[in-house]
């Protein structure tokens, strides 16, 4: 495929999505959603309470953000498995946006862009998870619209062209967007969602069955097991946005650009379900806190090796027709 043969679309079928995608909620978007619920975090790497000395703190703690050990409903499912499953989707997706033609060839400068800023934040990925070593990772740009980016298990990133283009973002709110959603991979959000939705789901029956509520107590219950997902997810959308600022950081691009980034997307996003339906934090929420880890990553950034290369905004590109069935 020809460069100039790149297409946006507002009709992109793409099957298999993932439901956890960087501003899929509107009500985040509009500021409307209910804060999450805090985890324990760990602060340091070693045990100091071995050496009964918490003067000593300084020269044992981690410097980077703050994040506890990873959820124990993550060993309910294989990470094999969910790796396969997720490397799968994203190479049938990709087909499709190729038969559509709204795959970016390796000649499309965004691309190029995407799989440098990629090149960066990857190497400092596998501390955060072993695994990243031995991973194929993938970088592709999708011609759809919309204001969205995804990393599925197994280090498998896209971005849709829209996010670049009506944001006109800046290669540092772009590592933002990419560390982001690489820390989804790298804490294996999708695997511990997988393994919470097994164990609601478990619970959900038993407690039907317990008062023998039949159909209509699943229902009912079966609705409050996804409420318990939904929270899940804001829980995960707040780690991921601490550990993409780390990421960033290190890889030397400004991590204060996430929060440009997400008052980009207040900006450009309007309306909202009920706050209580909603699977990622309220913008002003994230912003906040990304304010307040900004100082724990400062040092990392000042003595990171800047980017050798810098790119221009994404330019508009020529869309497609809209199908008459639409999406």
């Amino acid at each position: 495929m020809d460069a100039h043969d790149f297409i946006v679309r507002d009709d992109l079928q793409l099957s298999h999505l993932p439901q956890r995608m960087l501003g899929a909620c509107a009500d985040c978007a509009a500021g409307r959603c209910a804060p999450p619920a805090r985890r324990g975090r760990r602060l340091f790497t070693g045990l100091l309470a071995a050496t009964g000395a918490a003067a000593f703190a300084p020269a044992w703690a981690r410097e980077g953000v703050e994040v506890g050990p990873k959820s124990r409903f993550a060993g309910l499912i294989s990470a094999d498995e969910i790796e396969r499953g997720g490397s799968q989707q994203y190479a049938q997706m990709m087909q499709q946006a190729q038969q559509q033609g709204a795959l970016a060839p390796a000649t499309n400068e965004q691309l190029q862009r995407l799989r440098y800023i990629a090149g960066r934040i990857i190497p400092h990925s596998y501390e955060w998870n072993g695994r990243a070593r031995q991973w194929k990772w993938a970088v592709n740009l999708l011609g759809d619209a919309q204001l969205n980016a995804f990393c599925m298990p197994g280090g498998k990133i896209a971005f849709f062209y829209g996010i670049l283009e009506k944001l006109k973002l800046e290669d540092d709110e772009v590592a933002a967007i990419m560390g982001h959603e690489v820390a989804h991979a790298l804490r294996e959000h999708a695997r511990e969602r997988a393994g919470k939705s097994f164990g609601t789901d478990v619970v959900v029956e038993g407690i039907s069955a317990l008062f023998g509520l039949g159909n209509l107590g699943r229902t009912v219950t079966g609705g409050i097991g996804q409420l318990a997902k939904l929270r899940f997810s804001r829980e995960d959308e707040s780690e991921a946005d601490l550990v993409g600022i780390e990421l960033s950081a290190r890889a030397g691009y400004d991590p204060s650009a996430a929060v440009r980034l997400w008052e980009k997307m207040m900006s450009a996003s309007k309306g909202a379900p009920p706050q209580w339906l909603s699977t990622h934090p309220a913008n002003t929420t994230r912003i906040q806190e990304i304010q307040a880890s900004l100082p724990k990553v400062a040092g990392l950034y000042q003595r990171a090796p800047r980017p050798d290369r810098r790119f221009p905004v994404a330019p508009p590109l020529k869309a497609a027709a809209v199908s008459p069935a639409g999406r």
